[in-house]
């Protein structure tokens, strides 16, 4: 038992640390560019992928990424999902004095409170819920359903993001890629099914294959987007949220996952709305949100039209 947990927290570190070396590559990007052209664009991290991509800290950020999906994997192995999944959702809280460092302002309580209520608000919604267990073979017509669902979600995300104020619109952008990294895992989930059941040449062909890149590089472009353009602890916490949940209702319209009825499961997601509202809230007033917020803006890759 305490291997597993050893792991999974050590994953949830380096998750963290990883986006924030990911938004520090950002803003050396934004800072490259003194004009700030990209900024007069919708996704403006799109016009700075090329020379985010020379930046030796956004490759160290990628190589910290790969370690915590070792931990992760590593986890997994010696434990059951059950116990690994929540203990991913802490990354909020190794992810909040990372941000505020940013600005040189310790946390106060209530932002501690507030990324606990949210971490617990997630951890206890999927363990009671099982939020994202993708089992069994999906349905390949609900499935394609469920990824133009998707698309037109994501696309309205990013309408409603324009000439919202930065922290409005880095939540949105997180919610953004929360839903293709949804997307992907899904899509992971599929194609190494076929590659094991139907072989390397028919996997090949199979159009699930092809959108691990698009959903995989949809969620690296708008996350990037979200941590430059806001607060890292509002992203995280976004994406945090957003992933099981979108997970949760994929496994319910394309893998046939029955939710768990009951009184004590349900208790248990109206005690995990209550805790995840709260700490939204406390997060959304938070002084030091606001002011790491107001920082990134204007620093950052925040649209500002031309």
């Amino acid at each position: 038992m305490v291997l597993p947990v050893v792991l999974g927290f050590t994953a949830a570190f380096l998750f963290a640390a990883s986006a924030a070396l990911q938004r520090r590559a950002v803003l050396h990007a934004a800072h490259s560019d003194p004009a700030r052209k990209a900024a007069t664009h919708r996704l403006p991290v799109l016009w700075l992928f090329r020379r985010l991509l020379r930046q030796r800290v956004w490759l160290l950020g990628w190589i910290t990424n790969l370690c915590g999906f070792c931990s992760q994997a590593a986890a997994l192995h010696f434990g059951s999902v059950a116990l690994v999944q929540p203990l991913l959702v802490t990354q909020l809280l190794f992810a909040l004095p990372m941000a505020s460092a940013a600005v040189r302002q310790w946390p106060s309580l209530r932002d501690w409170l507030s990324a606990g209520a949210i971490s617990g608000g997630v951890a206890l919604f999927l363990s009671a819920e099982r939020a994202a267990p993708l089992e069994g073979a999906a349905d390949r017509s609900r499935l394609l359903l469920a990824v133009g669902v998707a698309a037109v979600t994501v696309i309205a995300l990013l309408q409603l993001a324009q000439r919202r104020g930065p922290l409005a619109y880095s939540a949105l952008i997180a919610a953004s890629a929360g839903i293709c990294y949804a997307m992907s895992a899904a899509m992971i989930k599929v194609t190494t099914d076929s590659l094991l059941t139907r072989g390397v040449a028919a996997t090949a062909l199979d159009w699930p294959g092809y959108l691990i890149a698009v959903t995989t590089f949809s969620g690296l472009v708008l996350g990037h987007q979200a941590y430059g353009s806001g607060s890292l602890s509002v992203a995280v916490a976004v994406m945090s949220i957003v992933n099981p949940a979108a997970s949760f209702a994929l496994g319910l319209l394309a893998f046939d996952v029955t939710p768990v009825a009951g009184p004590g499961p349900l208790a248990a997601v109206a005690v995990s709305g209550v805790l995840l509202a709260v700490g939204a809230f406390g997060l959304a007033h938070s002084p030091a949100v606001r002011l790491e917020t107001r920082t990134t803006a204007k620093q950052g890759v925040y649209p500002h039209p031309g």
